[in-house]
């Protein structure tokens, strides 16, 4: 994945700004990201990678993550073509 590649595709927020969010206000708790334009808080598929972000981060290592974006975004549609979302 690409640093302007979206993490959470309901508000297209990408990879680059979680990144750059983290740096900047230091959160110590995951959940806090969603504070990053509303990331995770739609169909929530992107929460468990937000969470890989936030501890690559935490452990002192460059936050980023090595899935391919098409991968990414089709992983994300079976899951909610499985029903598992609870808005866009």
């Amino acid at each position: 994945m690409q640093a302007d590649d979206h993490v959470c595709l309901c508000f297209r927020v990408s990879q680059r700004k979680l990144v750059n969010w983290l740096k900047r206000e230091q959160p110590a708790v995951a959940s806090r990201m969603s504070e990053c334009l509303g990331a995770g808080t739609g169909c929530q598929w992107c929460v468990p990678f937000l969470r890989k972000l936030h501890s690559q981060w935490k452990a002192g290592e460059e936050p980023g993550l090595t899935v391919s974006p098409n991968r990414f975004a089709s992983s994300r549609d079976a899951y909610r073509n499985r029903g598992n979302h609870t808005q866009t």
